[in-house]
């Protein structure tokens, strides 16, 4: 799939005031500094779209993106060490699982993952909700060009190894470097798909 345009339209913290269109939506979300800005902007070919920022935890509300007119792309808050207070995270976390739990729009979650460490407890139980409730996800594991060739894979097998001993099969999942492209068609494809599908059902 090619991006001819990508337009910010919306960002809330009301689930109620999120677009009232029937586009397919495609939320991406992790923990802080994981480089969802970055792949956001590496996906649609446009430098600060998405605002990157030295200080984690700088996405703070539901942002709307229109793709293509067609689709919308979601920016959710990240969730983990956010330099913000622990009322404040609560209120995160309040609209977060709103927006997953009200937004019939939602066609698929992904999950941002830092390729480079050892799986994370606040991963593994945010994909084990998303399980529970029934949301469709898929992982995308961020910053592959941070590792050497030969232990990137070493590094994905222990993932998928700690994975399968809570799920039947490991879910779908990408790799990818916002600065070198890597897995940019992938993820634009499989949306691409998605949405054709979702067209002729």
């Amino acid at each position: 799939m090619k991006i001819n345009s990508a337009e910010f339209v919306i960002s809330n913290s009301d689930v109620a005031k999120c677009p009232k269109d029937k586009l397919p939506e495609y939320a991406f979300i992790g923990r802080s500094n994981v480089g969802k800005s970055s792949l956001i902007n590496m996906l649609v070919g446009r430098k600060s779209l998405a605002k990157t920022s030295g200080r984690p935890g700088k996405t703070q509300l539901i942002n709307h993106f229109i793709i293509n007119k067609s689709w919308f792309l979601v920016d959710l808050p990240g969730y983990g060490y956010a330099r913000v207070s622990k009322s404040a995270k609560k209120v995160f976390q309040k609209f977060i699982t709103s927006y997953f739990a009200k937004r019939t729009q939602l066609v698929s979650a992904f999950v941002l993952v830092d390729c480079r460490h050892e799986p994370q407890k606040i991963d593994l139980e945010f994909m084990q909700w998303l399980g529970e409730n029934q949301i469709p996800f898929s992982i995308i594991f961020t910053k592959a060009d941070k590792l050497p060739k030969t232990k990137l894979p070493i590094q994905i097998e222990e993932y998928i190894k700690k994975m399968l001993e809570f799920w039947e099969e490991m879910p779908n999942y990408f790799i990818t470097s916002s600065s070198s492209g890597l897995g940019k068609d992938d993820v634009l494809n499989y949306i691409g798909e998605i949405n054709d599908q979702l067209k002729n059902s």
